[in-house]
């Protein structure tokens, strides 16, 4: 298994939205703020650069539904998220519940025109409490991740089915030219653009709304030599 210490050093400070302020004149990236009060995968921040920042994600667990299609990404993660709500209100095998987490996430397999059905798999994060024997559930499978690198781009408010292709075009831009665009390109089945895009916030909140764009990637030796 890779082993990976802080080979990079933290670059210049991303723009992601009005809560980065802090992260500007530091230039220490500012952890989700839901994940101060639920439980969130771990991660490391390997470097914060010009409107992204890569992350290593440890080894973690995620309750996936099937790929759901549809035109509109708000409408397949809602779908998505009432299945994986029902899940941990004890609508699984063992009518256990279980704690909510976050993030919620989409991944997002685009289709080739803007009135076809793309493909929308949503997964929850299971709490580390579950991960050894998460319960089953009909139309639900399990996603055991190794440890995953990923590129991030922060945005705030609401998700909309416009702002995540936006948000997603401006990570893919911001990333152009670096070892990080090259390693998510290699990492890519058959050239396909796959993303993530990951909410931390219930729908009834409206302030301090945090968003993610997720682009994953393997990391090869070279790109640890600076």
């Amino acid at each position: 298994m890779l082993k990976l210490s802080f080979l990079l050093t933290l670059l210049s400070s991303a723009s992601f939205g009005p809560w980065h302020d802090e992260a500007k004149r530091s230039g220490v990236a500012i952890y989700p703020p839901a994940c101060t009060s639920i439980e969130c995968p771990v991660f490391d921040v390997l470097q914060l650069g010009n409107g992204y920042e890569i992350r290593r994600y440890n080894s973690s667990v995620w309750m996936s539904t099937s790929s759901i299609q549809d035109i509109s990404l708000v409408d397949a993660t809602r779908t998505g998220f009432l299945r994986l709500f029902d899940y941990i209100q004890g609508k699984n095998s063992y009518e256990e519940k279980i704690e909510m987490t976050a993030p919620v996430i989409t991944e997002v397999s685009p289709s080739d025109g803007p009135f076809c059905e793309s493909s929308f798999t949503v997964s929850f994060y299971v709490p580390k409490e579950n991960q050894a024997n998460p319960p089953p559930a009909k139309g639900l499978h399990v996603q055991r991740w190794k440890p995953t690198y990923v590129a991030v781009r922060q945005f705030n408010g609401f998700v909309t089915d416009s702002n995540v292709g936006e948000e997603a075009a401006a990570l893919q831009a911001s990333l152009a030219d670096t070892i990080w665009a090259a390693a998510i390109e290699k990492s890519r089945p058959d050239s396909t653009t796959v993303y993530t895009v990951a909410q931390y916030n219930s729908p009834f909140e409206f302030d301090n709304r945090v968003n993610e764009i997720w682009m994953q990637f393997y990391v090869e030796d070279e790109l640890l030599v600076m």
